[in-house]
């Protein structure tokens, strides 16, 4: 009789053992699985965000050089007809995360800075020079940074830099829903996101 009620606990520990271990595996083949979800939602997500725009202006240009003291002037000048291409790209394969798989975390480090590109295409027309004040290397960079200073104060106050900030945003809120999804957390710069709204006011 003892040892059929020996036999019987042997039995049940072994059993109960068994399930207790077969669970654990499950909870970490889940964590693991869940942990290859989320990367690989980082990968996908991992583009080039890019934001174009178009901007136009025409440039008077005028340079004047005394000559012989105060007798003589000779002055230069040039119409500049400028179109220019403007890109603001996120590289979102440059983020850098932390996934924690013990307390289930995606943890964004960081996120990489907005990248301009402003390419001017410059025209010249109506140039009027002499020998005595002719156009130089250096009158076309003086131009040339002139427009440059110019789009880049038409760039701040176009909304470009609005809506590229949006559609990155748009990008990380898809973060917060897969977590959240999951029962997972999302935390940036070690602040948990608990809400889509939360993602707006991270600061970039």
């Amino acid at each position: 009789m003892k040892k059929v009620l020996l036999g019987i606990v042997l039995t049940l520990l072994i059993f109960f053992s068994y399930k207790y271990f077969d669970s654990k595996n499950s909870e970490s083949a889940v964590l693991t699985e869940n942990s290859l979800l989320i990367q690989e939602q980082l990968l996908n997500v991992g583009k080039l965000i890019v934001t174009e725009g178009h901007f136009s202006e025409v440039f008077n240009y005028k340079n004047s050089k005394e000559i012989f003291g105060n007798y003589f002037t000779s002055e230069k000048k040039a119409l500049v007809v400028v179109n220019a291409e403007v890109t603001i790209a996120y590289d979102l394969s440059k983020i850098e995360y932390v996934i924690d798989k013990e307390n289930k975390t995606l943890q964004i480090i960081s996120i990489p800075k907005e990248e301009i590109k402003i390419n001017p295409d410059l025209e010249y027309y109506d140039i009027q020079a002499d020998y005595l004040n002719p156009f130089s290397a250096e009158d076309y960079n003086s131009i040339k940074e002139t427009v440059k200073s110019s789009l880049v104060k038409k760039l701040e106050a176009s909304s470009l830099k609005k809506n590229a900030r949006t559609q990155l945003l748009s990008e990380l809120s898809k973060f917060y829903i897969l977590t959240n999804s999951m029962g997972w957390k999302l935390q940036y710069d070690e602040i948990q996101i608990n809400d889509l709204t939360e993602i707006e006011s991270i600061k970039l």
